[in-house]
């Protein structure tokens, strides 16, 4: 592959990435955005395309999908380099750029670096008893709700990601059981309430210990505390019991982390020269992980980064209604 040179790298293309990429041609510089997953969006285009975003200003509610549309047409004003499909293995410091080199050989060039990349790569956290029926009828992410339309559908889970998927499968599956090994959820309150008010039967103290069918899945067998097991119709499951993450090769660059998470100061600076974070990968003292706040610091990262590649620049460029 050619290399690239160009005034600002961002790894990660997730909302934060994207909204990154908008805000750096705003102002004025040329923007790469390097990416392991094949498409734009991060987490919401690879996990929950179809779910309700609830926390985003502006918008009552938005479904995945939506919103990543209107990021990549807001970022496209930047006209950027995309990298997808691609992972940054490699970081050297130079008098006045960075260079980190990509697993195909690319070696990027850059004024300063900006890392976006979430919880970085991830990976299901298995189900013990479902070794074997991923396509069968069990699942990890839930990309569209089409296919469980008229099906028993069991979820296994107690955080946002179960709770979330039951609410948006209740409507559409003939039933929906939300399994789960404590009686206290880690969702949002406002999901759990709903989720509880809805047709949806949840079973609590319980592991899904079985899966059962020819060549497809066909029933579920589930264990309770204190209890014989019980076997439930189900045709899918959706095993939403969170994620393995690995920041992979970023561990190595000698950055600053605090339990997987790239410490910065108030201007998204890390401990390295030139090279800033924002989004969910960042930690700081009150740091709260919600996409809004991950917009908030892109703009912060990016306008102090134009000082690093201009010194003359200002940090606060003007408000971009008058542009």
């Amino acid at each position: 592959m050619d290399d690239v040179t160009t005034d600002l790298l961002i790894i990660g293309a997730g909302p934060t990435g994207l909204f990154s990429a908008y805000y750096a041609g705003f102002r004025g510089m040329r923007v790469a955005v390097v990416d392991s997953l094949p498409e734009l969006g991060g987490q919401i285009t690879a996990m929950y395309p179809e779910k309700a975003i609830l926390d985003v200003a502006g918008f009552p509610s938005v479904k995945g999908r939506d919103l990543v549309e209107g990021l990549v047409a807001q970022a496209a004003t930047a006209d950027p380099t995309y990298l997808l499909d691609r992972t940054a293995t490699t970081l050297e410091h130079g008098d006045d750029d960075v260079v980190v080199t990509l697993d195909d050989g690319t070696r990027v060039r850059a004024g300063a670096l900006l890392i976006t990349s979430g919880i970085g790569k991830f990976s299901p956290r298995p189900l013990p008893a479902g070794d074997g029926w991923v396509g069968r009828g069990m699942e990890f992410f839930v990309p569209s709700f089409a296919p469980y339309a008229g099906k028993d559908v069991v979820v296994v889970g107690g955080g946002d990601s179960a709770f979330d998927w039951a609410q948006h499968l209740e409507p559409v599956a003939a039933s929906v059981t939300l399994v789960h090994r404590r009686d206290a959820f880690r969702a949002h309150e406002r999901t759990v309430a709903a989720v509880k008010d809805s047709s949806v039967r949840i079973v609590t103290n319980a592991q899904v210990t079985e899966l059962r069918g020819d060549g497809h899945l066909e029933e579920v067998e589930i264990s309770v505390d204190g209890e014989e097991p019980r076997t439930v119709r189900a045709q899918a499951l959706v095993a939403a019991l969170g994620f393995i993450a690995d920041l992979g090769a970023i561990q190595q660059w000698g950055l600053e982390t605090r339990k997987r998470h790239v410490v910065v100061d108030s201007s998204m600076r890390t401990n390295l020269p030139r090279v800033f974070a924002a989004g969910d990968i960042t930690d700081y003292p009150g740091k709260v992980r919600l996409i809004a706040v991950g917009f908030g610091e892109a703009a912060t990262a990016v306008n102090n980064a134009a000082v690093v590649l201009d010194p003359a620049a200002h940090v606060f460029p003007g408000h971009s209604s008058e542009a």
